[in-house]
């Protein structure tokens, strides 16, 4: 008979969030903005009526947009609306305009480049601009006119793109929904207005991912909760609504990239494809573990099909993210990359929907705008192609590292009371050089280390835990 798995009590609150102050330290997050940085965003979003005249934006406050995000979530990058055009659909995505409440070379613009992007952790936000502007002034918020950046997408029947246009506009979005509570109106039937439409076009832009040979890993989410007064872990899968909003995201993001490579200027986000070695490592995996892979299947639809809660596909999907390492922003300029492409999206890629989140994107938009209206792209946009990269690939780095880091601490902080217990999991990754590798149990939703000779690779084990060490964040099993 299986052992039972041990139900774990909530990790002590004020330990958790004692231990997420010790990271921030640790990481030199930000605790709030400088002075002159709040000034110059509460000027931004007094002057925001003057900057729309100023910068031409179209009044287009007659599409009924919506926003759709996750329920407490007032930093609104993203409004949509849907429409049928002849035997295909023509997409509005409405961006937030940064552009119009950052000056360039100002103390918020400095500010933004120092942080790149907005951090996430369980007990707070630290975000790329203050909350005069992201939750504020350029959030598209409902019933009120915000500055946006408009993209008109048209797709034919099958949701392959046809045309495409971004221009500045005024926007007003009509309702602030949430991604619960709109699967469930989808699910009951209840859905209106544009919901039916996202799902319709989602599913065809996922048939279009697939038919490329895009890559999207199936494997649910550790998320930190918050459990009473204390912390714990769980999975989370996404919501199917969330896969289809996120395709109306890369498509605008692989129109951006497309009309940046036709003007020559642009800075993209880039994954090389997978190295041969891995791809074959890979299946020697699947062999081993008795997972079929055929010679005709390729690597995206064989991951496709994996089922993260079964133990073996666990462990090939743990392995299989190797293959999916290496990305990073591509900038240039009078010429295009010699590697363009995004490698898990199979398609040239940029980011442009989340400029109140994460910097790159008001760049790479700001170009595209420029391209659309054929107009120079702005000097203060070009003069930050060099950099942007490296800064990118920085703050991205202190993202997770964050994230890792917080996982640990709860990782550590739940076991702790539990060393020398017994628990059951499955081996997700093998080093048998080493006799070391990774161990995945599933509720709590941990992974850490695991030591013993000849580890079974995709098979559940019985495991001893050894040490749960909250101030270095460390968690350790050997096999039982």
């Amino acid at each position: 008979m299986p052992r039972r798995q041990i139900r774990l009590a909530a990790a002590d609150g004020e330990d958790v969030r004692a231990g997420f102050a010790r990271i921030r330290a640790e990481l030199d997050i930000p605790d709030g903005f400088p002075g002159a940085v709040e000034e110059s965003a509460r000027q931004a979003a007094a002057a925001a009526a003057a900057a729309v005249v100023r910068n031409a934006h179209v009044d287009r406050t007659d599409l009924p947009f919506v926003t759709i995000d996750p329920p407490d979530s007032l930093d609104l990058d993203q409004a949509l609306h849907i429409e049928r055009r002849g035997s295909g659909y023509r997409v509005h995505y409405a961006i937030a305009d940064a552009a119009t409440f950052v000056e360039p070379l100002g103390d918020l613009d400095q500010e933004t480049h120092r942080r790149g992007v907005t951090l996430y952790a369980p007990d707070r936000r630290t975000p790329l601009h203050p909350e005069t502007l992201c939750e504020g002034a350029a959030s598209l918020l409902p019933g009120v006119d915000r500055p946006a950046l408009l993209w008109t997408m048209d797709l034919d029947s099958t949701g392959e793109g046809t045309a495409v246009e971004v221009s500045r506009a005024v926007v007003r979005s009509r309702a602030k929904l949430d991604y619960p509570s709109v699967q469930r109106s989808l699910d009951s039937g209840n859905a209106d207005g544009v919901l039916p439409l996202l799902r319709e076009v989602g599913r065809l832009r996922e048939e279009r991912e697939r038919e490329r040979g895009g890559v999207n890993l199936p494997s649910p989410d550790r998320v930190v909760v918050q459990q009473g007064s204390g912390w714990t872990l769980e999975f989370r899968a996404p919501l199917r609504v969330e896969g289809w909003n996120a395709q109306m995201s890369l498509m605008c993001g692989m129109a951006a990239a497309q009309l940046m490579l036709y003007g020559e200027i642009g800075i993209l986000r880039t994954l090389p494809p997978a190295d041969a070695r891995d791809l074959a490592r890979l299946r020697r995996s699947a062999q081993a573990l008795r997972v079929p892979w055929s010679d005709e299947t390729s690597y995206a639809a064989f991951i496709r099909a994996l089922d993260p809660a079964e133990p073996t596909h666990a462990a090939l999907l743990a392995s299989s993210t190797v293959l999916l390492r290496g990305a990073g922003y591509t900038s240039f300029e009078g010429g295009v990359p010699e590697q363009p492409l995004h490698a898990a999206l199979a398609s040239e890629y940029a980011h442009v929907t989340a400029p109140l989140r994460r910097l790159v994107d008001r760049y790479a938009a700001e170009i595209c705008v420029a391209l659309c209206s054929d107009q120079e792209v702005p000097e203060w946009v070009r003069a930050a192609l060099d950099v942007l990269p490296k800064e990118m690939a920085d703050a991205d780095r202190r993202a997770h590292q964050y994230e890792r880091a917080i996982i640990d601490l709860v990782e550590a902080a739940l076991l702790r009371p539990h060393v020398g217990e017994i628990f059951m999991g499955t081996v997700t990754e093998v080093d048998q050089t080493s006799a070391k590798g990774t161990v995945q149990l599933r509720d709590p939703a941990v992974e850490a280390s695991v030591a013993g000779q000849d580890l079974p690779l995709g098979q559940q084990v019985e495991l001893r835990l050894v040490e749960a060490d909250v101030q270095r964040r460390k968690v350790h099993f050997e096999l039982a």
